[in-house]
């Protein structure tokens, strides 16, 4: 059943003239804001931007500022490459301390340096010095035990200046000049390796044993003392064992070592090179 107010959908609807007077509600409610207007040159990229004359002068002063430093490191770059060939005419090689990375002490680059035939051997040579490092250095602790445990404080003294005197005495008495010999092929080179290795060798050996020359033999962690102290101390006895292991380690290595070089030496036609030299040296110096 329709209701009264239904509307007739047949009826003429009447026309409303959106553009009549007060036919559209006054915006007074709105709750948006008009946008401000835009200036006139909002949109113009060649307009000239203002730049303070402050920061101009600023940027104009680090720039001399910088080239300044550039000139001066253009110049040290200079003076260092007119000294480097300075000492390349004269002979001298300049060697930059690389070794060890962490606190560089020593120029050392077998793998730049070393032929590549001869680079084995040699990082067994410097193995061999590490290797005395460590022999060393466990001695001093070995002694330290025995000390603690009653021995002559003289022991731990001469355990510290046979780490003092043998570490950098091994570098440059007997493992640099085998190096250099390695990278220049020199004979006298070879000569002076071979002097102080075979010293280098006789005294690992006499550490290994250890016999009571020097008070009882207890400033060197051998066999002699480890056996007469593992009875009395079992700790320092154990201490000294092991570096009777070392020093054995050390030992064989070393022997090993200084066989290599010398096959090579004799290979290579440097010892008849040596004899040469020998032999001029000896008419200079009777002339």
């Amino acid at each position: 059943m329709a209701g009264r107010f239904d509307r007739n959908p047949f009826a003429e609807e009447e026309e409303v003239n959106p553009f009549a007077a007060g036919s559209v509600p006054p915006a007074t409610k709105s709750r948006l804001s008009p946008l401000p207007h835009e200036p006139a040159d909002f949109y113009d990229r060649g307009a000239p931007v203002d730049v303070p004359l402050d920061s101009a002068t600023d940027l104009k002063k680090k720039e001399k500022e910088l080239q300044a430093k550039e000139a001066e490191l253009r110049k040290r770059e200079q003076d260092v490459k007119r000294r480097e060939e300075a000492a390349a005419r004269a002979g001298i090689v300049l060697e930059e301390k690389n070794w060890p990375p962490f606190f560089p002490i020593i120029h050392h680059d077998i793998t730049n340096e070393i032929p590549i035939h001869l680079q084995k051997l040699q990082y067994v040579a410097f193995t061999t010095y590490l290797g005395l490092v460590l022999c060393l250095l466990w001695n001093i602790i070995a002694v330290t035990t025995a000390w603690i445990k009653g021995e002559d404080p003289k022991i731990w003294f001469l355990s510290l200046i046979y780490f003092i005197a043998g570490v950098p005495g091994g570098y440059v008495l007997w493992y640099r000049p085998l190096y250099r010999a390695f990278r220049t092929e020199s004979a006298m080179k070879f000569s002076w390796f071979f002097l102080f290795y075979l010293l280098h060798i006789a005294f690992v050996i006499f550490a290994a044993v250890a016999p009571p020359i020097v008070f009882k033999g207890k400033s060197l962690a051998g066999i002699l003392p480890a056996v007469d102290l593992v009875g009395k101390h079992a700790l320092v006895g154990i201490f000294y064992f092991i570096g009777f292991g070392l020093f054995c380690l050390e030992s064989v290595l070393s022997v090993w070592v200084i066989q290599q070089v010398y096959m090579y030496f004799r290979g290579s036609g440097k010892a008849a090179e040596l004899k040469r030299e020998a032999a001029r040296g000896a008419v200079r110096a009777a002339m």
